[in-house]
């Protein structure tokens, strides 16, 4: 192994060494897990530490088969301010100079940015963003990759990139476009501007906006809903929607043929039918 590679690998464990504290996991009631990024007086900025135990974490509750559905939140009146300025200074630019460049950035951004999208995005359980104050940045990609996004009163969406001489990362580029269009999308970047919840609503960004006190029920809520279905059927509607969005109708059709007969052969569906007969005297 290489001295740069064997730098990074030692500063990711440094980092999951000194996180212990910044992610915390609670389990309110049976299938539901709370994360919750927990460095207030930082506004939750994504800093080394955070970031790398909060994938850690999310990996660990996407396999865990006892978790049906993850509320992804903030402590302190803030979901996240996105990636952490000092990180930047500290971290990016002294990768950039090492041996590997650019490419040991990439590392970072794939694996520890990228990777907590991935396992959002791709991953067959439902995430719920419950998303109070700032959200900017990175921390603004981590709550629009959820299944779903609640806002409260407060909440302040943050897209910042640009001021800070980036581009949109981790996925955000791919998510707002198709939920705003390229006009409106530009529009968001170049200005910078926050948007309040209610604004997040309008345009599509999140699916209701809540009192920040109400908030995290509101969640809740949406998890009960979630753990009524049988188990089966958010497991496979989650890829197929989040599938379908990009494929031609034929292709959305095709897939859809195939999930829906594996449907059939469950109990939960001869039960819930039978059930639904026998009420109706059918």
């Amino acid at each position: 192994m290489n001295t740069a590679m064997s730098h990074y690998d030692a500063m990711i464990e440094d980092f999951r060494a000194a996180g212990a504290d910044l992610v915390n996991v609670a389990y309110p009631f049976e299938g539901c897990a709370v994360v919750r990024m927990s460095d207030p007086s930082r506004l939750n900025a994504l800093s080394g530490p955070l970031t790398v135990r909060l994938r850690d974490e999310l990996e660990r509750l996407v396999g865990n088969p006892a978790v049906r559905t993850i509320v992804l939140t903030g402590a302190g009146g803030a979901f996240s301010a996105g990636g952490d300025l000092r990180l930047m200074r500290d971290t990016a630019w002294p990768l950039l100079d090492s041996n590997d460049g650019a490419t040991a950035l990439w590392r970072w951004i794939r694996t520890q940015f990228g990777g907590i999208v991935r396992l959002i995005a791709q991953s067959d359980k439902p995430f719920i963003a419950a998303v109070d104050g700032a959200a900017a940045g990175v921390g603004l990609s981590f709550a629009l990759a959820c299944d779903l996004v609640l806002v409260s009163s407060r909440a302040r969406l943050v897209p910042a990139f640009g001021r800070i001489g980036l581009v949109p990362e981790v996925g955000m580029s791919w998510l707002v476009t198709r939920r705003l269009g390229h006009a409106r999308a530009f529009e968001l970047f170049v200005s910078g501007e926050p948007l309040g919840g209610d604004d997040a609503v309008r345009l599509g960004l999140a699916n209701a906006v809540h009192a920040p006190e109400a908030l995290e029920e509101a969640a809740f809520a949406w998890v009960r809903k979630i753990a009524a279905l049988p188990e089966h059927v958010v497991r496979m509607m989650k890829p197929l929607l989040r599938g379908s969005a990009d494929m031609a109708w034929p292709h959305a059709i095709l897939a859809e043929e195939f999930a829906e007969p594996n449907c059939f052969t469950t109990r939960a569906h001869r039960e819930v039918v039978s059930a639904m007969l026998e009420k109706n005297r059918l």
